[in-house]
C-alpha cells in the first residue's frame, strides 16, 4: 500500500528554476490533496549559491558576509514559495546548510517523508550540471519514493492531473513490490493502469547487418505475458499489458506516449538503488517526458 503522508519538496531559487519549480509545485499539491498529504518545502544554502565574481580584489565581502546575504535571501524566497497551487494545504518551509543532495535525503529520513517530489534540472546549464548531480544522489540514496520531473519546465502549462499509469516491470521477484504499489496509486488516483515490459534485443547480427528472427520474438514475448499473468494473479489484479523488445528507455516513453499517461512507475532492486540493478533508472528518467515515481 502507497500511503503518502508527508511529501518533501526540494525547491531551487533564482530565474533559470522558476518554471521548473512552479510545476513541480502543482504536481506536489495535486498529490497532496489526493492523498491528504501535508508539504515540506526544503532550500538548502551550499557555497555554490553565491554569486560568481562577488570575491574580486578589494570588493571587502567577506565569506561570512556573503553567506548571511545569502541566507537572508533565500529565507526570503521561502517566505515567498507559497505558490497558488499550494493553497488550503499545510506548508512547512525549511532552510538547511550544506550539500543538496545529503541534506535531502537526511531530512527525508529524520521528517520520515513518504515521498520526494523534484525536478531533476533547471534551464540553466550550470542549474543542470548542479542538480543532475544532487537529483543522481537522491535516487539512489533515498528512504522513500522518488517522483521525478526530467522535462518539467518544458511541459504545457495545464491542469495537472492523473488519469492514466503506466508501469515498468521486469518480472523479477522484485516486480511484486513494483506492480503492487502502482496499483495502489493508480486506484488512489482513480487513473487507468497498464503494465509495461521491455525484452531484450531480438535482432541476430550477421554479416548483412541485423534482422528479427519472427520465431524467437514470438517465443520471448510470448514467455512474457505468461510471467505478467502470473505476477497479476499473485498481486490480485487484472489490467493491460504491453510486451515490446529493445531499448528500455525508448520504449517506455513511446508507451507511456501511445496510453495517454500522466505518470510512469519503476522500481528498483532492495540493496542497490532507485536507478535499478542495470542502470537503466536515471535513462529512464532523462528520456521520460512526464514524471516518473520510483518506487
Amino acid at each position: 500500500m502507497l500511503n503518502i503522508r508527508k511529501i518533501l519538496v526540494p525547491v531551487v531559487f533564482g530565474e533559470s528554476s522558476t518554471g521548473a519549480s512552479s510545476n513541480i509545485a502543482e504536481q506536489a499539491a495535486w498529490l497532496a490533496r489526493r492523498f491528504q498529504s501535508e508539504i515540506i518545502l526544503l532550500h538548502v544554502v551550499t557555497p555554490l549559491s553565491y554569486p560568481a565574481g562577488m570575491f574580486e580584489s578589494g570588493d571587502g565581502v567577506t565569506a561570512q558576509d556573503l553567506h548571511a546575504r545569502v541566507v537572508q535571501k533565500a529565507e526570503a524566497e521561502l517566505d515567498r514559495a507559497l505558490w497558488p497551487e499550494l493553497e488550503g494545504i499545510t506548508v512547512t518551509r525549511m532552510l538547511l546548510r550544506g550539500h543538496p543532495g545529503t541534506e535531502i535525503v537526511r531530512t527525508a529520513r529524520e521528517q520520515n517523508a513518504d515521498l520526494i517530489v523534484m525536478a531533476t534540472h533547471g534551464e540553466a546549464a550550470f542549474v543542470r550540471l548542479l542538480l543532475g548531480s544532487v537529483t543522481g544522489k537522491v535516487l539512489h540514496e533515498s528512504p522513500c519514493p522518488v517522483w521525478t520531473g526530467a522535462h518539467i519546465q518544458d511541459a504545457p502549462k495545464s491542469e495537472f492531473s492523473v488519469r492514466n499509469v503506466v508501469c515498468a516491470i521486469d518480472l523479477t521477484p522484485h516486480s511484486r513490490h513494483t506492480a503492487s504499489l502502482a496499483v495502489s496509486f493508480a486506484a488512489a488516483a482513480e487513473a487507468t493502469l497498464t503494465f509495461v515490459h521491455i525484452t531484450a534485443g531480438v535482432e541476430i547480427w550477421g554479416p548483412g547487418g541485423s534482422d528479427v528472427d519472427p520465431a524467437w520474438q514470438k517465443t520471448i514475448v510470448g514467455i512474457a505475458h505468461r510471467e505478467a499473468a502470473q505476477l497479476q494473479e499473485e498481486i490480485g489484479t487484472h489490467t493491460e499489458v504491453i510486451v515490446d523488445s529493445g531499448n528500455v528507455s525508448q520504449l517506455l516513453s513511446a508507451a507511456a506516449e501511445r496510453t495517454g499517461a500522466d505518470v510512469l512507475v519503476i522500481g528498483h532492486r532492495p540493496g542497490r538503488s532507485h536507478l535499478g540493478d542495470n542502470g537503466n533508472g536515471y535513462g529512464i528518467i532523462r528520456e521520460s517526458r512526464i514524471p516518473v515515481l520510483s518506487v
